[in-house]
C-alpha cells in the first residue's frame, strides 16, 4: 500500500514539475482546504498548482502539494516522503 502511495505521489511530482512553485492567490476565492494525507484520503486532483521541494536528506520529511479539485476548489495536502539524499550503495 505504501509503495502504491509513493508511486501515485511520484507521478504527481512529475506533473507538478511543470507547475509554478508560487501559490496561486486570486482575490475573491475561498481559502484552500488544508488536509493531512491518510490512507483513507480520497484525492480528487484535477490540476497541481505547486509542490514543495523534497530536501536532499536521507530521512522521511514533510512536504505539501497545492492542487485544484474537479470542482475548482483549492486544497493543500500535507504528507510525508523519503528525502532525495539516500544512496543505494
Amino acid at each position: 500500500m505504501k509503495a502504491l502511495l509513493v508511486m501515485a505521489l511520484s507521478s504527481l511530482c512529475a506533473t507538478a514539475a511543470l507547475a509554478d512553485e508560487a501559490p496561486t492567490e486570486l482575490a475573491g476565492q475561498n481559502p484552500p482546504i488544508v488536509e493531512d494525507y491518510t490512507y483513507s484520503t480520497h484525492l480528487d486532483v484535477a490540476k497541481v498548482l505547486s509542490m514543495s521541494n523534497v530536501p536532499e536528506v536521507c530521512e522521511v520529511v514533510p512536504v505539501k502539494m497545492e492542487y485544484e479539485d474537479s470542482h475548482g476548489q483549492r486544497h493543500i495536502l500535507n504528507y510525508h516522503v523519503m528525502g532525495n539524499g539516500c544512496s543505494n550503495g
